[in-house]
């Protein structure tokens, strides 16, 4: 009946979300309910097993959407983010945890059990990453905010209110992430993979970016001619299975499996070792 990607749309022969009712088939269809990430980050993964690849992650706040306990430890859902679907560890998700207020500018922070840098860090959460609040605090000179349900504290500088507006440039943004390992599926400046880094990037400066290379291939900005004497700061260069930015007319700012980080390295070096670019697209 339809032709619906499933790594979009919820979407199997025995469950299917009940906004697709009329659109695919399945034995049953539901609403679902709305959970919290509260690990710093969460795997998705297509198939609930611990042995399964990682195809792509949740962060600390965002919304994912469970339509099925899949038993077992895992949740089959939806990320709202960027609509990906997959399983979910069930112990990274809450169905209570309070709607985030603020988020992580910087490009990882510490969370400590008080207002205190000295305390050892209970988790790292990254760039991105979303924080209900509950106060500040502020010791020996530092301001901290603290987090909703007593769990901790992040110190203040590193977090902005969700309403800040978007970044101006995608380009600076990934280039902050020059140096970050490379981690397939990945979505955090701990690691990350050529798709996460241009989406982190894209979406932090505003722009709406689906998951996986091909789709952005597909959706976003406008395709030009792959001329590699034309090519602009900004414009997304892609060959089969991966992305990266020019940092202007001559570099390629990419998360790189061979070199395995972010790296800027001529495009001509690029093409050398990967070929001819497919396609380039270039935001308006």
């Amino acid at each position: 009946m339809t032709d619906l990607d499933p790594r979009l749309h919820a979407f199997r022969p025995d469950l299917a979300d009940a906004r697709l009712a009329g659109e695919v088939e399945a034995a049953r269809f539901v609403e679902g309910t709305p959970y919290r990430v509260v690990a710093a980050a969460a795997p998705i993964k297509r198939r609930p097993a611990a042995y399964a690849p990682v195809e792509s992650e949740a962060l600390r706040g965002e919304t994912f959407r469970v339509f099925e306990d899949a038993g077992e430890g895992w949740a089959w859902g939806q990320l709202e983010t960027d609509s990906y679907v997959g399983y979910v560890p069930s112990d990274a998700l809450s169905a209570s945890a309070p709607e985030p207020t603020h988020r992580v500018a910087a490009l990882r922070t510490f969370v400590y059990p008080g207002p205190d840098l000295k305390f050892p860090a209970t988790a790292c959460l990254s760039f991105g990453s979303r924080l209900a609040l509950a106060g500040e605090a502020e010791t020996r000179g530092t301001p901290y905010c603290l987090l909703a349900g007593g769990e901790g504290a992040v110190v203040r500088i590193h977090l902005v209110p969700l309403d800040t507006p978007p970044e101006n440039d995608a380009v600076a943004v990934a280039e902050r992430f020059v140096g970050t390992p490379y981690l397939w599926g990945g979505r955090t400046s701990l690691g990350l993979d050529c798709s996460g880094l241009v989406q982190v990037a894209l979406m932090a400066a505003g722009h709406h970016a689906p998951r996986d290379s091909d789709l952005q291939e597909a959706m976003v900005g406008e395709a030009v001619a792959a001329d590699i004497g034309a090519l602009q700061r900004g414009d997304l260069v892609f060959w089969p299975g991966h992305v990266g930015f020019m940092l202007d007319g001559e570099y390629l700012l990419h998360a790189s499996g061979h070199q395995m980080a972010v790296v800027i390295e001529p495009l001509s070096d690029a093409v050398g070792r990967i070929g001819e670019p497919r396609t380039v697209r270039r935001l308006a």
